[in-house]
């Protein structure tokens, strides 16, 4: 038996009991069969009210923008939030109320370019219970999970508010006597991931950093995978160590390209700090933001519209000259 030293006094959204998780696993359907089918689809067939829902990417980057648009297009309500360094797509998910429990390690900001007017109102408004974790945190969370155990160790937080109000625990260790967090495993009931590429089957290739995504496909019960672009099965057999995230992990596979915009997607475009910009100055207008949602996600069909809205492929060819820019800059 472990000696609890401490305990935080926030919420535990999730249960960490890795039987339970495995027996949904057992029933998961592992086949190697195609996947793919559009993001409305995705949405209505994997993400059900009052889901824990976990946003891939981090910050700006690499994010499932088009999954989000439709998550709030769809007006589902009462989701528990992963806010695992999320900035445009927690702006995105704030806008339309969607989540009503949140674990937070970093929201509300959108890192250099300020914070989020309206997702600082509406977390302030009460109608949100929350947990603190860091983005370490987090990640030991999804880690655990991803390993199939309950729990996992660290030695950060100690001592600090933001474990006073985790759900962490801080024990004695058995063998050295020394003082660890502990950490509960984090079993999302849907994830959404955007790579570079994936077959139909859901074999995934990612350029870049990966920060927690790896644990978090092999953490998340239900998993949409959105791909800049489709590539044939025997592309991923051909160089079969660059899938990162394997099939047998994905319930859903849509080709959406451009689906990490206004985010930047490494080595393809550069965010649209324009847009980010003008989501920032609206949100200071609760009225003129609601034009805006209704013109720019509730007023359009699907993903492509909106890309249209904001420029469409001239303004994407902009932002893949400046990503390409600061590539070669950096390689000079």
């Amino acid at each position: 038996m472990l000696e609890v030293v401490a305990e935080g006094s926030g919420p535990l959204f999730m249960d960490p009991d890795p039987d339970k998780a495995r027996e949904f696993f057992r029933k998961k359907n592992r086949a190697m069969v195609s996947k793919v089918m559009s993001v409305r689809e995705a949405v209505e067939k994997f993400v059900h009210d009052g889901d824990y829902l976990a946003i891939g990417g981090f910050g700006a980057n690499r994010i499932p923008t088009a999954v989000c648009h439709e998550i709030v297009r769809q007006r589902k309500k009462n989701l528990i939030f992963a806010g695992h360094t999320s900035t445009h797509d927690f702006q995105i998910l704030a806008a339309g109320e969607v989540f009503d429990r949140c674990d937070i390690a970093y929201i509300i900001g959108l890192e250099a370019r300020g914070l989020s007017p309206n997702a600082r109102r509406y977390m302030e408004s009460g109608k949100v219970q929350v947990c603190e974790w860091s983005n370490y945190a987090m990640a030991l969370r999804l880690k655990a999970a991803a390993m199939g155990v309950s729990f996992l160790p660290g030695r950060n937080l100690m001592g600090t508010d933001t474990f006073r109000n985790s759900a962490a625990k801080v024990v004695r260790c058995p063998f050295t006597d020394k003082l660890f967090v502990l950490y509960p495993a984090l079993w999302p009931d849907v994830a959404a991931i955007h790579v570079h590429e994936a077959d139909v089957y859901g074999n995934c290739r990612i350029k870049g950093i990966s920060v927690a995504d790896l644990e978090l496909a092999r953490a998340a019960k239900r998993l949409i995978i959105t791909t800049e672009k489709l590539v044939p099965n025997e592309v991923i057999r051909q160089d079969p160590t660059s899938t990162v995230i394997p099939y047998f992990l994905v319930d859903a596979v849509c080709e959406v390209p451009f689906g990490s915009y206004p985010g930047n997607m490494p080595y393809e475009y550069f965010s649209d700090e324009e847009h980010l910009k003008q989501w920032l100055t609206v949100e200071k207008d609760p009225e003129e933001f609601r034009r805006f949602l209704d013109k720019y996600i509730y007023g359009v069909d699907d993903f492509n519209q909106y890309l249209e809205l904001c420029g469409g492929i001239e303004r994407i060819m902009q932002l893949r000259a400046q990503e390409h820019l600061i590539l070669n800059t950096n390689r000079g």
